[in-house]
């Protein structure tokens, strides 16, 4: 990935020329006298009911601006520029994609807060959204990690990252004198455990259920020491363990009893994401190259390699099946592959603005939901071999996504200076009186 240095969070907009409504839009007030944007920074949170009544899901004031959503996602997607590290590599793949069906209605949407204003510290890395239960959601706001209650809507703070963090327990090789001002770049809650990853190595680990934080640690001292994505899962041996996949090119496996470190697998470049298979077995490892990798979870042995991306991975995933994984990469597609025929992919997916950053399958099986950087989470239905799919229209940058456990919500972190917000869709059942019971 990028060895960009981080010295602010509007980092992103600075790398990105990422454009806002407040930016492109004139808006005119009745008198005919310019608005500030002041006007309409205050735009309130959106329900369900108020969505269907008209409202727009994200409170943007259409009616008083001098041009309409449809025209601005027009300018929209003709003006966004999609970062990539081999130029064109999300036009060559256009001849390889599938065709697939637009208009599934899967999820609906339920609610946009804005009192929760979601961060993101490096515009490739885009895994900072996680919930744990149909209700509650743990995100990045610049250096606190926040946990918003959708039930309560309570947003409270669960580390605050701009001070000095130190353990509070004592384990082998954790620095006890801790942290000062650490910029998180990935994040990862499951299992009552937070991993945060820092900018320059940094690992720290909190047990949900007591005060403090539990293990702090540098993987490396490497210039190059970005932590890209963090993943925690249930090991062979009943324990709860995590991996971290660092700029270093080296992927680490820590357990999360006394935060050990048990393996440390070394690639021939950066490595931006990885995940588990769920018997444990394989590991997904995607990073600076155009080919993926399949590796032996106990040895790091390659096992294979799946060769199609045109461009960097940044975004990995596995189906509940054991044999179905998907890559996201910054052609613009993302691929899906079958461990037992993996010549080629069984389906190549093409986003509408930029790269897949993030994959999520459903824990059911019966979707897997792909973000692009920004405007764009699609949502496809794996029982009709992805070609139908559901599409989730709206505009600013995407911190990340996230299924409840239960599949029951899908979350959606959206920055933006004028409009942040988390949006919460909710899964669509034949009996729909009964989610104002739930």
């Amino acid at each position: 990935m990028a060895r960009n240095r981080v010295d602010e969070f509007d980092y992103i907009a600075e790398e990105q020329e990422v454009h806002e409504v407040a930016d492109l839009i004139e808006d005119v007030d009745d008198d005919g006298g310019n608005v500030v944007v002041d006007d309409y920074e205050f735009a309130t949170d959106t329900s369900a009911s108020q969505a269907r009544l008209g409202k727009d899901i994200q409170g943007i004031p259409w009616y008083r601006l001098n041009i309409t959503r449809e025209k601005y996602r027009v300018t929209r997607l003709e003006q966004y520029k999609n970062y990539e590290n081999v130029p064109s590599s999300g036009e060559i793949v256009d001849k390889e994609c599938e065709v697939v069906e637009k208009g599934g209605k899967y999820y609906e949407f339920f609610y946009n807060s804005r009192l929760v204003k979601p961060t993101i510290l490096h515009f490739q890395l885009r895994n900072l959204i996680w919930a744990t239960s149909k209700h509650d959601v743990y995100l990045m706001s610049n250096y606190s990690v926040m946990h918003w209650s959708s039930l309560s809507q309570n947003l409270s703070e669960v580390v605050n990252f701009s001070g000095h963090i130190a353990p509070a327990e004592k384990h082998q090789g954790s620095l006890l004198e801790g942290f000062t001002q650490t910029q998180i770049s990935t994040l990862a809650v499951k299992h009552n455990f937070l991993v945060a990853g820092g900018f320059q190595g940094e690992l720290t680990c909190k047990r949900l259920d007591k005060p403090g934080v539990s293990f702090c640690t540098r993987t490396t001292y490497d210039d190059n020491a970005i932590t890209n994505a963090v993943e925690i899962y249930d090991s062979l041996s009943g324990g709860i363990h995590f991996m971290a996949s660092n700029n270093d090119s080296g992927l680490r496996e820590y357990e999360m009893e006394k935060f050990q470190l048990l393996n440390h697998f070394r690639f021939p470049w950066p490595v931006n994401h990885t995940s588990v298979s769920p018997d444990r077995k394989l590991v997904t490892v995607v990073g600076d190259d155009k080919d993926g990798l399949l590796v032996d979870a106990q040895t790091g042995k390659i096992v294979a390699s799946v060769v199609g991306h045109r461009d960097y991975s940044f975004a990995s995933a596995w189906h509940p099946d054991g044999r179905t994984f998907a890559t996201g990469n910054q052609d613009k597609t993302c691929r899906v592959w079958d461990v037992r025929k993996l010549t080629m992919p069984t389906a190549v997916l093409k986003g509408n603005l930029g790269a897949a950053r993030s994959i999520r399958f459903s824990s059911d099986g019966q979707f897997m939901v792909v973000a692009e950087p920004a405007d764009f989470v699609h949502l496809y239905n794996t029982k009709t071999n992805y070609t139908k799919r559901q599409e989730i229209d709206f505009f600013g940058e995407i911190s990340g996504v996230s299924l409840s456990p239960d599949d029951e919500s899908l979350y959606i972190g959206i920055w933006d200076r004028t409009y942040a917000s988390l949006m919460q869709y909710n899964r669509r059942h034949t009996y729909q009186y009964l989610d104002s019971y739930v």
